[in-house]
């Protein structure tokens, strides 16, 4: 999937599509609390009420650059999901043939640093774990890093830090900035904070033209039904709630193009108010 936001391309590249029962990542959202919400069908969720959700990166050219918007799940790790664990899949390949081979990236943004959004930082080579995108600057937010660099890892997850965060520091790649850094002059972080202490959000402003990429601030459209409904994998649910409300406040109505980053596709849309809430209309 691409999109033009005026003089920016972007590009979705799935490794993952997935349908599941949505407790997992959102406890309320279970199938006879989604159903009742017609429009998310039938992109969203299925007839049964499992939730539609999807691993992807999105690559963001700008200004000449090249800008790999989180890195998924990743080959051959640990991992304490079973269709996360020691994966063989094909997303180099997929993204080689989206026109963006590994060689050819020049930015790998994480908006935040868990298991589904680091992966493909590293792979395996010769039984080490080396940087992908070896002509890359890796940015990670200053008080993202900051926070993982001294909490445990999260033992459903595996050892994140130490496989796709980590190498990347002993490379000498990663460059640690502020929750609002700028990238180019078109696009620029957006802190949203919640779901983990230092997570953006990434804006993209070209030509009178607007679009978000959301990150985790939002796992699936539901969460625009029914903004108070968190992920059982926020660090402050509190504070990812007042955080997804002003975003959808703020949002509402407008022109601006929202990405999800585990939306299912179509994946963006526009936001717009449904009575006391909103939807996602695409």
């Amino acid at each position: 999937m691409r999109w033009k936001i005026g003089d920016v391309d972007l590009t979705r590249v799935v490794e993952i599509d997935a349908v599941s029962i949505g407790s997992f990542v959102l406890p309320d959202a279970v199938p006879e609390n989604v159903l009742p919400i017609g429009w998310l069908r039938p992109h969203f969720i299925d007839d049964a009420g499992m939730l539609k959700m999807s691993i992807h990166a999105l690559v963001i050219e700008s200004r000449g650059r090249r800008i790999l918007v989180d890195t998924c799940v990743g080959n051959d790790k640990r991992r304490g999901v079973p269709d996360w664990n020691e994966r063989t899949g094909p997303f180099l390949d997929d993204l080689a043939a989206a026109g963006h081979p590994v060689e050819s990236i020049d930015t790998v943004l994480c908006t935040h640093l868990h298991v589904d959004h680091v992966g493909w930082n590293t792979r395996k080579v010769g039984g080490r774990w080396v940087p992908t995108f070896p002509n890359a600057r890796y940015l990670f937010a200053r008080t993202e890093w900051e926070y993982w660099s001294r909490e445990p890892e999260d033992p459903r997850a595996g050892p994140v830090f130490n496989d796709s965060v980590q190498p990347i520091l002993d490379a000498n790649l990663a460059d640690l900035v502020e929750m609002d850094h700028k990238l180019t002059d078109e696009v620029w972080l957006e802190p949203t904070p919640g779901h983990t202490p230092g997570h953006v959000s990434v804006h993209i402003r070209s030509a009178g033209e607007e679009a978000v990429i959301t990150g985790d601030m939002m796992h699936h459209p539901c969460q625009m039904a029914v903004p108070d409904w968190s992920s059982a994998f926020d660090t402050d649910s509190e504070q990812a709630r007042a955080t997804r409300r002003a975003f959808l406040e703020r949002y509402a109505d407008g022109p601006v193009l929202v990405v999800g980053t585990h939306f299912a596709a179509p994946t963006a849309g526009r936001v717009v108010r449904d009575g006391d809430v909103y939807r996602l209309d695409t």
